[in-house]
């Protein structure tokens, strides 16, 4: 028995399809401790967002099982939070009211209303929103949805944060400033923390271990990498480390070497059509 915070045994997940059943993850097996930070990262179509939605008790496994702190997941609960790509705040809520719905939802019954407020606000304070509590989804800008997005999934206090491509709609300014604050907040809270990711420099600057994907169907973890750097991490002193350099050239190595992804041969007849097309 593991005695790991967060414990994936022999997931299987195989979705109903027109021709049986369509396998998208294989005997995914995978230990996580307390306050490790972890990303998933491969092809798109490997299973990574199933992966994620299964610990979230969104999906439930076709086989095997989830367990957060010796409990089973067998339901989506509070004790993990997650953050989407795209903020999911209701836009007729102020920035104040998005996190304030999580946090009485959750703390009504063991919190005062004083408790509670002040909470929220340091929540948002903590992802540098304060100056746009009474400001509507539509009135701020993409980052700054993500940043109250994040402030609600840390108000509840989650033993899990599962963060699916949080900062992948987000131009690269932004996308930098949001990882860094990331960054700075799970050094100083010490959360748990599943993240999805496309991004191989973003895996490396955020991760303790990165997992490799195989490609579907029936995809499974292809590789664990340990990520050897120091924290606080700065991305530009990074830039120039060896042990940093290393880590990404892995992952290179594994998704564009180990795990190419073949063109299908109908395709490439099409690409060479249109090229001879071009050339006459």
């Amino acid at each position: 028995m593991s005695n790991a915070y967060l414990c994936l045994s022999q997931v299987d997940m195989t979705f109903p399809g027109p021709s049986g059943g369509n396998p998208v993850l294989k005997d995914i097996s995978l230990d996580v401790q307390r306050g490790e930070y972890i990303s998933l990262i491969g092809h798109s179509g490997c299973g990574k967002s199933t992966v994620l939605n299964i610990v979230a008790g969104l999906l439930k496994a076709s086989s095997g099982g989830v367990i957060v702190d010796n409990r089973e997941v067998n339901a989506p609960g509070p004790d993990r939070a997650v953050v989407f790509q795209n903020h999911s705040l209701l836009p007729w809520l102020t920035v104040y009211q998005n996190v304030e719905i999580a946090v009485d939802k959750i703390f009504r019954d063991s919190r005062s209303s004083a408790e509670r407020k002040e909470w929220i606000l340091h929540n948002l304070a903590m992802v540098n929103m304060s100056h746009a509590l009474d400001r509507l989804p539509s009135q701020i800008s993409g980052g700054m949805k993500q940043r109250v997005g994040i402030a609600r999934a840390l108000a509840m206090e989650p033993k899990v944060l599962l963060l699916d491509e949080p900062f992948g709609a987000l131009d690269a300014l932004t996308r930098a400033h949001l990882q860094d604050e990331v960054i700075r907040i799970q050094s100083e809270l010490g959360n748990t923390v599943m993240m999805i990711t496309h991004d191989v420099d973003e895996a490396v600057l955020m991760s303790d271990r990165v997992v490799m994907m195989t490609n579907g169907p029936a995809a499974t973890i292809g590789q664990v990498m340990d990520v050897p750097l120091e924290r606080p991490r700065n991305r530009i002193a990074l830039a120039e480390d060896k042990v940093y350099n290393h880590c990404r050239q892995e992952i290179l190595s594994f998704l564009y070497e180990k795990q190419r992804k073949v063109e299908p041969i109908a395709a490439r007849a099409a690409s060479f059509g249109r090229k001879e097309k071009i050339a006459a």
